[in-house]
């Protein structure tokens, strides 16, 4: 084999963040208060890294030590995004939203030694504290009551002890850099380990035109949480580019983002459909300003098209729906139109799960057998590539993998030109007659119906069909929509015999810990007789 000439230097981290703070160095982090916002240079930052990762050297971590963080998006969570990893520890984001089991679980699992936490947070914390088994301190942002977790560490007193000048060590970019637990729809919450290199790749393909575009003269607002698949890759991708960071803290309510996104005016911001669906209808009644945002993107679960329609048609927003998973770093997919595609025709794209991007394969599965991308052939979608795992951490879990491949549990289909269109999760999946019913599809329709807010459907026993679907639907509050009429909605829109006969008008959906609908409440809530429904005949 010939040799190449070309120089090897790891890909890590370390490498993206030392670029950032010399070449970006005047690029800003902006930290939402609720009335006013803090500021810091990308080289002051940087600064405030070395310092944290002096102070936890001193304090005794050590290479492949695991540290938690409990916080919010905000310029601290920023600072141990890049301290603990490039030190060679371990960044581990806590899910805020898990029940205190859960939480407990993935803490003891991934055996946290320290944890940094939001004095906001402290009361959500405390109540594990007696259940944690590895954690040795507890180091809080702010001066806030922090008596429920014991004697702590402040945050800034630490970094006031520190000199900058910290000597980052030599890292494998094979090495482990972060870790995120899944929301545990089903069993415990599963690990997954993202090494620097992949980190490293995934920043550079978020980055690129087909993705993201990003550069520094854009502003990025990331509302989706920074514990959510290290905060889908935005943080490293955008330090990478030089884009100004807005950070929305603990202020993730619909007035105030839009107060934020009036003052700060991103170019750029990424969160799931319930999020944008609550902006838009605060935008309903009140005064708002979207003129900067040049893109939304938009994933962790299907984005409704009627979403997508009233932001382009109202506030004259484009908003480009991706796919992926905890497993996939997250970005696996994203779905631009095609060149040449009519401005008429572009929904019909958007409206898909998304295009396969470079740097990972997929493949359609029936059990064993290879399904041809034909856009009609409905089988698992399998993927494996640079930035997915390969395993769990500390969980075998033999039924996620398939020879050398990732099993997602996404059911559907892919054309020739690599665009995915999932029809239903494969716990999901509604076989009405020996026929399919996708309930991504179902709900969507539904939800384009102008007084639903939400709607989520599951598989029902029937004694003639075997399984039809419910909707669980909600609507505007003062509303009087019947069954009867979002029956007849449906009636020129789908299939009719994928039309729901059983209804259930209900005041939310359940959301798990990263904002999907959690239909296996629903399951269970319909089981114990707890859901009133009504039939349309």
């Amino acid at each position: 084999m010939m040799p190449s000439t070309m120089q090897d230097r790891p890909l890590t981290i370390t490498e993206i963040f030392k670029y950032g703070r010399k070449v970006y160095a005047d690029s800003q982090v902006v930290t939402f208060m609720g009335d006013d916002s803090r500021r810091a240079t990308f080289a002051e930052v940087a600064d405030r890294v070395e310092k944290l990762a002096a102070a936890l050297t001193r304090l005794g971590l050590q290479a492949d030590d695991r540290v938690g963080t409990f916080c919010w998006n905000n310029q601290e969570h920023l600072e141990a995004y890049f301290a603990i990893p490039c030190m060679g520890a371990v960044l581990h984001t806590l899910n805020l939203r898990l029940f205190p089991e859960q939480l407990s679980y993935i803490i003891n699992h991934a055996a946290d030694r320290f944890i940094i936490v939001d004095d906001s947070l402290v009361p959500l914390l405390a109540r594990v504290v007696k259940d944690l088994t590895t954690v040795e301190k507890f180091i809080v942002v702010g001066n806030g009551d922090a008596t429920a977790l014991g004697d702590v560490l402040r945050y800034e007193d630490l970094l006031e002890a520190e000199q900058t000048g910290f000597p980052w060590p030599e890292l494998d970019e094979r090495q482990a850099a972060a870790m995120c637990y899944t929301s545990g729809t089903t069993g415990n919450p599963k690990g997954v380990v993202y090494s620097h290199r992949s980190n490293y790749l995934h920043s550079f393909g978020a980055c690129s035109a087909s993705t993201f575009g990003f550069n520094e003269n854009d502003k990025i607002l990331p509302i989706v949480p920074m514990f959510h698949a290290n905060a889908w890759g935005l943080p490293y991708a955008t330090w990478m580019s030089g884009a100004d960071f807005l950070m929305p803290n603990r202020f993730l309510q619909a007035e105030p983002l839009c107060k934020f996104i009036a003052d700060e005016r991103p170019t750029f911001s990424g969160a799931v459909p319930t999020i944008w669906n609550d902006i838009l209808r605060y935008a309903e009644d009140n005064p708002v300003d979207f003129s900067s945002l040049r893109m939304i993107i938009c994933g962790g679960s299907a984005v409704p098209r009627s979403l997508m329609e009233k932001f382009e048609q109202r506030h004259n927003v484009r908003i480009i729906q991706a796919w992926g998973m905890t497993e996939t770093s997250p970005l696996a997919a994203i779905a631009y139109p095609p060149t040449g595609c009519p401005p008429e025709e572009e929904m019909e794209w958007r409206v898909k799960t998304g295009r396969i991007k470079m740097g990972v394969e997929l493949r359609l599965m029936d059990g064993d057998r290879e399904l041809p991308w034909d856009g009609e052939s409905v089988g698992e979608i399998e993927v494996r590539g640079v930035w997915i795992t390969g395993a769990y951490y500390g969980d075998d879990a033999p039924e996620k993998f398939h020879e050398g491949w990732l099993k997602t549990g996404d059911v559907g289909t892919v054309n020739r030109q690599g665009y995915i269109q999932i029809t239903d999760r494969s716990k999901d999946v509604i076989k009405s007659g020996g026929e399919w019913i996708s309930t991504v599809e179902l709900e969507n329709t539904i939800m384009g119906h102008p007084e639903v807010i939400e709607a989520a459907v599951i598989g029902v026993p029937d004694d003639k069909w075997d399984e039809r679907p419910l909707a669980c639907v909600v609507i505007k509050q003062g509303s009087h929509t019947s069954a009867e009429q979002l029956r007849d909605y449906l009636s020129d829109k789908v299939a009719k015999w994928w039309i729901p006969e059983r209804w259930s008008f209900i005041n939310e959906v359940p959301k798990t810990s990263v904002g999907k609908f959690d239909k296996k409440v629903l399951r269970a809530r319909r089981e114990h007789g707890e859901l009133e429904i009504v039939e349309a005949k």
